[in-house]
């Protein structure tokens, strides 16, 4: 295993859950999933895009440890790059995301991938209710900054994007030596211009 990706999922794992935030890295197989995703990653040979989100959902990267990822596409795999994860990672039922879906049903036929990361990298809830999604708040945009950064030392992105608003904001503040490129967010009527801004970032 890279020492430093080891290191970096240790310090994902030393953080505790709480009443409004949990960790996928404390539960089973997350880990070893994000290590794997992280170690292909860092092996392909291509221009390096990171894209910046905003926390994992309930219905995808708690029960996958992978950022804009799902279950189900985990397993469907519309992509080679997925396909080449399946012998390396856990995942058990059909759980769709939307957001997920959306993303990789565009990069289907793409050679370069980005490097998926969120501005906050846990999820967070509403109090009492895991099976539900809130947006971070600023003081956990401000936590995800250590782990965004340690991300961008890592895989040394050529280009940085960001997936809406939050995503946006917290690459710009983890990268200021970077001019980062902000893509529609592609649920609520965004497709769109989700499909443009992607068109014109693999321009770039």
């Amino acid at each position: 295993m890279n020492p430093e990706i080891e290191q970096f999922i240790t310090l994902l794992e030393e953080r505790p859950h709480s009443p409004t935030v949990t960790n996928p890295y404390r539960l089973p197989h997350r880990s070893d999933n994000l290590t794997a995703y992280l170690g292909a990653m860092l092996d392909r040979r291509h221009r390096r895009i990171l894209m910046v989100g905003e926390a994992p959902g309930y219905r995808g990267g708690l029960l996958t440890g992978i950022p804009f990822s799902s279950c189900s596409l985990l397993s469907l795999a519309p992509h080679p790059f997925l396909r080449s994860l399946r012998d390396r990672i856990r995942v058990s039922g059909r759980t769709g995301e939307a957001t997920a879906g959306m993303v990789w049903h565009y990069l289907r036929r793409r050679r370069i991938l980005p490097l998926f990361w969120n501005a906050f990298p846990f999820h967070p809830h509403l109090a009492g209710l895991e099976t539900s999604n809130r947006a971070p708040n600023a003081a956990e945009t401000a936590e995800g900054q250590q782990y965004l950064q340690l991300i961008g030392r890592l895989y040394r992105p050529q280009r940085v994007a960001g997936l809406g608003r939050k995503g946006t904001d917290a690459a710009s503040g983890a990268f200021p030596e970077h001019p980062v490129t902000r893509i529609r967010h592609p649920s609520y009527g965004g497709k769109r211009e989700f499909v443009r801004g992607m068109d014109a970032l693999f321009r770039e």
